[in-house]
């Protein structure tokens, strides 16, 4: 039984994110993709990466519905934790 903090799954979040192009400081819970210039691009990339590190896999209606970078943390957070 393997579990991640969700320190971790942030961590993840955030450093893809500006490895993708995203200003640090405009990298905040409540930022929509939009304000931090990603696209769709990104968060399928986003998703790979989320699946690699944490095993949670990403579907593209799931990433319909995660408008920000709080709502991604928290989906991959619920999601690695019914798993767990």
């Amino acid at each position: 039984m393997s579990t991640t903090a969700p320190s971790a799954i942030e961590t993840t979040v955030v450093q893809s994110l500006i490895t993708f192009g995203a200003k640090a400081d405009d990298v905040q819970r409540d930022a929509t993709w939009e304000e931090i210039d990603v696209d769709s691009l990104d968060l399928a990339e986003l998703a790979q990466v989320v699946e690699d590190e944490h095993g949670v896999r990403m579907e593209a209606d799931d990433m319909k519905q995660i408008k920000t970078v709080g709502d991604a943390i928290d989906f991959i957070t619920e999601k690695k934790s019914a798993t767990a």
